[in-house]
């Protein structure tokens, strides 16, 4: 029998806008996580437009699959790789709808041959849309780290990326500045061409670390071109140094805010993949300690000590989801009167960080019931808006 191994961190690089140096970022960390010691993957998100193997120097091979139906990783400068550009010619596009984007995804992360890793990061594309919402519902992120430049564009659209992290629960474990002035090599002179110490003020703002700046360098845009990353080619330059710094903070950092394992898929008529409880003292609001089901209905624990037992005919008749609520008004689509009084949960499932999937006895499976909505429900039916 063997072991299981432990499944890594999960880190999303995000940015609110295109044209930030996200992928290079994502690519120099990963280089200076391994010269640690730290076993990194990389998963690129960015379906529709890959960028990892071409800073990373990857041959433009398809990759292999192992007797069980996985895909092998390319491996370069000691880090394991999937990217649509793998699969695809350098001037094919991916001309993909949003299901099968999601397929994707869901395939980079799950049906990849990853072996023993500490961190898998993941490089997502710009923009806060149908790609970060299904990873921060379909995977236990351990956190986000957004990137921006200083120019005050950018830290807006970074501010709108933050706040979408937050929202779906997913721990901000800082802000990066990439093209943080630029140093002449003649004289030593900073320009800050896209004005300075934004990204630093976003972070304070927001409440969140300031993991620190990337010097606008030609040496990184050159070592990107030519599949090098600047920590190989010119390990000792300010920018090289700033990527440590940064890895170093990062792999400094803890896992998930404390609370229930996930992912996890609960049957309730037998109990198969119930998540075990956990001890959390003083731990944050919105983090499930416990789930729990018996004849009064869904027995929920969290964190900071709040219990609650909500019954499933309310949960029923609470679902916002589209069959049930209209979208842009709020109005109740669902009539509680066709509800019946002995409808029963039948499965439990979580929603990245953030939420619960629940489907019932009459067959309704569509309702996400965020943590937020949770706590706020009385265990009675909610009266119509």
């Amino acid at each position: 029998m063997t072991d299981t191994p432990t499944p890594p961190r999960m880190i999303a690089i995000s940015s609110g806008k295109g044209g930030v140096g996200k992928s290079t970022v994502t690519a120099n960390i990963a280089v200076a996580m391994t010269e640690a010691g730290v076993r990194v993957g990389i998963v690129d998100a960015d379906i529709y437009g890959p960028s990892i193997p071409g800073i990373l120097g990857l041959p433009s091979e398809k990759p292999a699959m192992t007797p069980g139906g996985h895909v092998v990783p390319a491996q370069a400068h000691g880090i394991k790789v999937i990217s649509m550009g793998m699969l695809t010619d350098h001037d094919q596009p991916a001309i993909l709808r949003g299901p099968m984007v999601t397929k994707y995804l869901q395939m980079f992360v799950r049906q990849v041959e990853w072996g023993a890793l500490d961190v898998l990061l993941l490089d997502l594309p710009p923009g806060t849309g149908d790609v970060q919402l299904t990873i921060a519902q379909a995977f236990p992120l351990a956190g986000a780290v957004v990137v921006s430049t200083p120019q005050d564009v950018s830290l807006k659209i970074a501010r709108r990326g933050l706040r979408m992290m937050e929202q779906v629960k997913v721990p901000i474990l800082g802000v990066i500045e990439n093209m943080s002035g630029f140093t002449c090599p003649s004289c030593g002179h900073v320009t800050h061409i896209f004005h300075q110490g934004g990204g630093e003020a976003i972070a304070r703002e927001l409440g969140v670390a300031f993991l620190g700046k990337v010097p606008l360098d030609p040496a990184v845009v050159d070592c990107g071109d030519d599949g090098a990353p600047v920590l190989r080619v010119a390990p000792d330059s300010p920018a090289a140094q700033a990527y440590r710094a940064i890895a170093a903070a990062l792999g400094a950092g803890g896992g998930a805010a404390a609370g229930i394992a996930t992912p996890f898929a609960w049957t309730v008529g037998d109990d198969t993949g119930k998540p075990a409880p956990v001890a959390v003292s003083d731990g944050p609001r919105d983090r499930l300690a416990a789930l729990d089901h018996g004849p009064a209905g869904l027995a929920l624990s969290w964190a900071d000590g709040h219990a609650q037992t909500l019954p499933p005919r309310d949960l029923r008749i609470a679902c916002s989801c589209a069959k049930c609520r209209d979208e842009l008004s709020g109005k109740r689509l669902l009539d509680p009167a066709t509800v019946p009084l002995d409808i029963r949960l039948t499965r439990i499932w979580s929603v990245g960080n953030y939420a619960l999937g629940m489907a019932f006895s009459d067959g309704h499976d569509t309702g996400i019931y965020t943590f937020d909505a949770l706590r706020a429900m009385q265990g009675t039916e909610m009266e119509d808006v």
